[in-house]
């Protein structure tokens, strides 16, 4: 076990670069604050992939793989039981989670070499980055829930700072404070759903909460609330935490607009970092969610099922292309939820797990490259938006046909990643909820659509006249594109049956023909769609468009969900609720603080002469103290 305790450097080492960088980065040129955390990423990088060999491919007994924990100290103590300590846990989902997280984190570095180079705070961005990489690798090797919620805040801290970035862009403030508003909401019910297990089970420790038929849970039996048992109550709450950090819906609003950050934040971000950091909680915690709560279970089904479809709508009818990316984000993390609700627990009937952390692990790979390939279009036309652009392909050979590798991938159309993953994905639905089955296959054309509909409209489409020759991205842009289109192709083949389950046994699984070509036809007839209406210009779109109505008009504008927070935030909350509770602050108990205050002042005024500073007004005091005292003695005497 001691020849793991080496992992505590891939989680400090970015730590350090944190701490060296914010500190002295403006000491010295930024491109030296660049070069540093990148060696550092790539240490902390090589390490992860160490360990993953060692742990996945080293020898194993019949048992399956082992929960290693190389290191952990005592930090507090509540009860003989009840104890938070800081460590390292080592299990399959965590070992491929490290290398999730420093993969696209390393990718991202390099990558911002050329991206971010010439900007203002270029050290501080680097800072930030470092800061972003050792939460999100803090959370995932965390031994316990309340270490796992510890770095669950830090990470987001740290997307705050980087979504507001550009802090001189009132858009870019605004969207940092989103992000962050609405996933504090979300952690207040993951905080009251670890108290309530805390409560219940008397630890924090992942290792004795997923234990297979620990006793526990013995006591949960006759706890309920309002006719819900506590358990179902606990992790419904926490699952509220982890929907936040996922933008489930209803908590999807602040997602997109965490496209004002730097683009290869919105790469970390949407593949490797805080929005999967839902859907961790979740696989971490699912032996519990599924013995424990299966009523909660479900919802997470319906709920991931349902931000797929939501998502995939809304994405259809956008036009700056990280939002597209953005949503398409959503309804891929809804796949994930998907199959963590409709998954058993063992061998064949645990597929959903499995699914779930393999499309986590590919979806990782080609959601970085669409997010850096976007990066790329920008850095050559400098715009965000679809009808700025046209006919990139003869511009920027490199970015085409990596972008076209990942929209391949993501579209589920074999050989490439997301084909494997995603089919995993609708079997497993297909043998728990035949509803949820048929969404999926709904979702995979949209998929499809919307990424082919960027693509003919980036790389295709109408052949712009730019002001400026667009030209393809220095190689530390490209280096990180070409490695992640290599991964978006092989990552698929990589045997995660063996890997990554929810007994931590492997077991066999075939490709099932009847769901796969199906799904891939739909994925066809998806791309057929994108290329007849955006390979070329036409008016053919903006007809359909008008035709949908009101319709198209509620999709492109997310449904409204935004104006309708604010409404309930502006016209209620604050009118109904803040302003009469502020109110009530200032006339009331300001005014009693207040009053008190007058009063003493008043009565003080009064007084103020008997401390006069002249002795014989003293003098006469006490001769008259004096003479009192003692004709009331010889009154009660006689």
């Amino acid at each position: 076990m001691t020849g793991y305790t080496y992992t505590v450097f891939i989680i400090l080492i970015p730590l350090v670069m944190f701490l060296v960088i914010g500190l002295l980065g403006m000491k010295w040129k930024p491109i030296v604050s660049g070069i540093l955390g990148t060696i550092g990423m790539g240490i902390s990088w090589t390490l992860s992939l160490i360990t993953a060999g060692s742990y996945f491919f080293g020898v194993h007994g019949t048992e399956g793989f082992q929960t290693i924990i190389p290191f952990e100290i005592k930090w507090l103590q509540f009860t003989e039981t009840l104890i938070i300590k800081m460590g390292i846990l080592l299990d399959p989902i965590s070992v491929m989670m490290l290398v999730v997280v420093t993969t696209i984190s390393f990718m991202v570095h390099i990558y911002s070499l050329g991206y971010m180079k010439g900007e203002g705070g270029f050290a501080r961005f680097y800072a930030f980055l470092s800061l972003f990489t050792f939460a999100m690798l803090g959370l995932v090797i965390a031994t316990n829930i309340f270490q796992m919620y510890i770095f669950w805040e830090l990470v987001g801290v740290s997307s705050f700072l980087l979504i507001g970035f550009y802090y001189q862009k009132p858009s870019a403030v605004a969207a940092a404070k989103k992000a962050f508003i609405v996933t504090r909401f979300a952690d207040l019910g993951f905080l009251i759903g670890i108290l309530i297990l805390s409560f219940v089970t008397g630890t924090f420790d992942f290792a004795k909460l997923t234990q297979p038929g620990t006793t526990i849970f013995a006591s949960a039996a006759s706890m309920s609330f309002m006719g819900i048992s506590a358990m179902t109550w606990a992790m419904t709450l926490m699952f509220i935490g982890g929907a936040g950090k996922s933008a489930m819906f209803p908590l999807h609003i602040w997602l997109p607009d965490a496209m004002e950050g730097p683009t290869p934040v919105s790469a970390l971000i949407h593949a490797a970092t805080m929005v999967v950091a839902g859907v961790f909680l979740v696989a971490r915690m699912f032996p519990v969610i599924h013995f424990q709560a299966p009523a909660t279970q479900e919802l997470i089904a319906y709920v991931g099922g349902f931000t797929s479809l939501f998502a995939a709508v809304i994405a259809i009818t956008q036009y700056d292309i990280k939002r597209i990316l953005a949503f398409s984000t959503l309804s891929q993390l809804g796949y994930m939820m998907l199959s963590l609700g409709v998954s058993g627990y063992g061998g064949e009937e645990g597929l959903g797990y499995m699914a779930s952390m393999f499309h986590l692990f590919t979806h990782a790979m080609f959601k970085a490259l669409l997010f850096l390939g976007a990066g790329s279009i920008i850095h050559a036309v400098h715009s965000n938006l679809m009808q700025d652009m046209g006919g990139l392909r003869k511009y920027l050979p490199i970015t085409h046909i990596t972008f076209l590798i990942a929209c391949l991938a993501i579209s589920g159309i074999p050989p490439f990643a997301g084909f494997f993953s995603k089919d995993e994905i609708l079997v497993a639905a297909l043998e728990h909820n035949k509803l949820l089955f048929a969404v999926e296959y709904i979702v995979a054309g949209l998929t499809a659509f919307y990424m082919f509909r960027l693509y003919f409209g980036v790389f295709w489409g109408k052949d712009q006249h730019y002001h400026h020759t667009p030209h393809e991205s220095p190689m530390t842009m490209a280096i990180p594109l070409m490695f992640l289109a290599f991964m978006s192709i092989i990552s698929g083949f990589l045997p995660f049956h063996n890997l990554i389950t929810s007994d931590k046994m492997g077991f066999e699984t075939h490709t099932d023909l009847m769901v796969a070509i199906p799904s891939v036809l739909i994925g066809v007839v998806g791309i057929a769609m994108a290329w007849i209406l955006y390979k070329k210009e036409s008016v053919v779109p903006a007809k359909l468009a008008k035709s949908w109505g009101i319709l198209y008009t509620a999709t492109y504008n997310k449904f409204y969900f935004d104006e309708f927070y604010l409404f309930v935030t502006r016209k209620i909350i604050f009118n109904y609720i803040s302003r009469p509770i502020a109110w009530f602050d200032r006339h009331i108990i300001d005014a009693f603080m207040v009053g008190i205050g007058l009063t003493t002042e008043k009565i003080s005024y009064q007084i103020k002469g008997m401390q006069s500073g002249q002795l014989q007004h003293y003098a006469f005091a006490f001769v008259a103290g004096t003479l009192a005292l003692a004709l009331s003695m010889i009154y009660l005497l006689m």
